[in-house]
This record gives structure tokens, C-alpha cells and sequence, in this order.
């Protein structure tokens, strides 16, 4: 008899967890083992009851997601972690990723893939939702991020807090013209035909940080 893949679910939400265990226990080779309702609990049942693979949501009480996978992984590296969430932000995604999950997938995929993509990580695999997989390949796919020198760095900060050119001027040391000057260079480099647009980007860019 072929072993059955121990799973854990762990999600804030009761109805939630009660519908994918009913879901999972459909397949003979799936055995739900136990079920969390926070991030600490996750790690806690995933220490007390060794499952292969963890269905983790990332936004939980007490402790997300990705903390707690991050967590479960680095006590025992042999557990599979698949994300089952509502959400596909790039950088959720990323952290996920980078804390060790193997597996991501949205909460309206259909149950047929859902049992593929834990069997296909049971095997040793990666599976990734085709969301995830073209937001992830658009993301890399960009081009090359803009280089800017320090000064364009510190004009285009005052620019993004709203500062005009006057201020911008007091506030680096330098005269209005060289203020002028740089934003010219600034939107060129980046593409743009004024200050909002510029901030914009750069913040889409990560080039400034976001407010």
C-alpha cells in the first residue's frame, strides 16, 4: 500500500480549514493529521505531528505565514511548505519563496489542481500557481533598474516629499539652476515629463523608498 502524504492546514479561518479537510480526505493518498489556526500554532503541530507538507495561509494572528514557515523549516528542512492564499502580491510571493515554500497557490484554484500540485510536491517538485509564475517571470523580466548618482538621489527624494525647486535648493546647498539640471537628468533617466511621474516610478522602481 502506497504511503499517504500527512498534510497540515493551517488557516485563520474555521470554515475555511473544515472545507479543505473535507476536500483532502476525499483522496485516499491524502491524511490530514492536523489543523492551526495561527502561525504559532503551525509551528507547534508541525513540531508535534511531523507532516510532510504544510497548506500554510500567509496572513494569520500571532505569527504569518511566512514567519512561521520560515520557522517550521528551519527545525525540520524535510517538511514541504505549499501557501494557500487570497493574495499574489510580487513581494508576498518573494518572501514566501525566500522563506522555503515549494508551493503557491490561490484559494479559487480548483480541487483538481490543488491534489496535483501536492502530489507534485510530495514528490520532491515545485509548484507555483500560473499567476504567481507570470508575475514572478514579468518581475524579473524588467530592465535593468535605473542607476541615478547620490545627488539625483537626494533631489528626487525632496521631489517625491513635494518640496519645489526653491526648497529643494535650501535644503541640499546648491542653487536653484542645479536643481533644474538634475531633473532633467532624473526624468530622462527614468523615462518621465514631470515631478509626480518621476516620484511615481521611483517608487515603483524601488529606487526611494515607498511611504
Amino acid at each position: 500500500m502506497t504511503a499517504r502524504i500527512r498534510i497540515l492546514v493551517a488557516d485563520d479561518h474555521p470554515i475555511v480549514r473544515s472545507g479543505l479537510t473535507s476536500v483532502l480526505s476525499t483522496q485516499a493518498d491524502f491524511e490530514v493529521v492536523g489543523e492551526a489556526s495561527n502561525g504559532e500554532e503551525a509551528i507547534a503541530a508541525a513540531s508535534r505531528l511531523v507532516p510532510d507538507l504544510v497548506l500554510m495561509d500567509l496572513r494569520m494572528p500571532a505569527k504569518n505565514g511566512v514567519d512561521a514557515s520560515a520557522a517550521i523549516l528551519a527545525e525540520r528542512p524535510s517538511t514541504r511548505v505549499v501557501v494557500l492564499t487570497t493574495y499574489a502580491s510580487d513581494g508576498e510571493v518573494l518572501r514566501a519563496i525566500e522563506a522555503g515554500a515549494v508551493g503557491y497557490l490561490l484559494k479559487d484554484v480548483p480541487h483538481d489542481e490543488l491534489f496535483r500540485a501536492l502530489r507534485a510536491v510530495a514528490r520532491g517538485e515545485r509548484y507555483l500557481a500560473p499567476v504567481v509564475t507570470e508575475r514572478l517571470l514579468a518581475r524579473w523580466q524588467q530592465p535593468t533598474r535605473v542607476t541615478l548618482t547620490e545627488r539625483e538621489l537626494d533631489v528626487l527624494r525632496c521631489v517625491a516629499r513635494g518640496d519645489g525647486n526653491k526648497q529643494i535648493a535650501a535644503a541640499l546647498g546648491i542653487t536653484e539652476p542645479t536643481v533644474k539640471a538634475h531633473l532633467v537628468h532624473i526624468f530622462d533617466k527614468l523615462g518621465v515629463e514631470n515631478r509626480t511621474a518621476a516620484a511615481r516610478v521611483a517608487r515603483e522602481q524601488r529606487i526611494i523608498a515607498s511611504e
